[in-house]
């Protein structure tokens, strides 16, 4: 038996950050014939829905990066890594000190919500208002990002290299912790995204593996945060706009997302 999984942004999704009509009709189609299909995404479940909300999934998505695991049919989290305590202050306090302000993804049972203190470039403006605009995302604006209320299980940073660049330094070496530091492919900006060490593509992969008895995954992605998920993969795919990294550990490339890559690729495999 075997799972298909693909990254959403540059992967599958085309240069709109959506699922083209070629792509949702393939796919569809091939999971009526029975293909095992899903994505392992940064997104959360609130953009991420949205977005693939004329797909037939029927298998649990990982989302953020593998800190949730979300079944679209029971539309409940199968699992939520939540951050140690700990970390989350040591992490508030180093943006105080660097002079930082991160999206905060926090836990409520199983309702989401997203904060933050101040939007300090325009990547972040734009992140914002897309999110709101385009998904109808609701955000907590707060001066005091320790007092929030919830389980934290995310910090999301969006802004230069240069900047982001001692906060990845200074978390990489903490035990409970994992990372995803990349360029942001729809502009000119980095990502730092922060979570719990149990949880990361890879590990999102491995569940899913053990869960379903999959014997062969076979995954598709684009960009440096996508390295984990084909550590845990036997088949790993990169479009051809994929970062230069990412295409030297491929065992194929395939299609640009914005020529529906992964959709003819399956295609091929299946009604070839």
């Amino acid at each position: 038996m075997q799972l298909f999984i693909s990254d959403l942004d540059g992967t599958l999704l085309d240069r709109n950050a959506e699922v083209t009509e070629y792509t949702k009709n393939a796919l569809n189609r091939l999971i009526a014939k029975g293909m095992n299909f899903t994505v392992a995404t940064a997104r959360t479940y609130s953009s991420a829905g949205r977005i693939l909300a004329g797909l037939d999934l029927k298998l649990p998505l990982i989302l953020m990066n593998g800190v949730l695991i979300y079944d679209p049919v029971s539309k409940d989290y199968e699992v939520i890594n939540k951050l140690p305590q700990d970390d989350v202050e040591r992490i508030v306090g180093l943006c105080e000190k660097l002079g930082l302000s991160p999206f905060i993804y926090l836990m409520n049972g199983s309702v989401m919500s997203t904060a933050y203190r101040e939007l300090t470039n325009q990547a972040m403006v734009d992140f914002y208002e897309e999110r709101v605009r385009k998904y109808g995302k609701a955000f907590i604006h707060t001066e005091k990002p320790a007092e929030l209320d919830g389980d934290v299980i995310y910090f999301c940073f969006l802004d230069s290299f240069d900047k982001l660049q001692p906060m990845q330094e200074a978390l990489s070496n903490i035990p409970s912790l994992k990372t995803a530091f990349y360029h942001d492919i729809y502009g000119d900006e980095w990502y730092l995204e922060v979570f719990s060490a149990s949880a990361s593509k890879e590990s999102g992969v491995r569940y899913l593996r053990e869960k379903y008895g999959f014997e062969k995954i076979t995954a598709f992605g684009d960009n440096l945060n996508d390295l984990p998920m084909f550590s845990a993969s036997d088949e790993c795919i990169s479009v051809s706009n994929a970062a230069e990294e990412l295409l030297k550990t491929s065992d194929k490339v395939i299609g640009a997302n914005t020529e529906d890559g992964v959709a003819k690729y399956l295609e091929e495999e299946f009604d070839g």
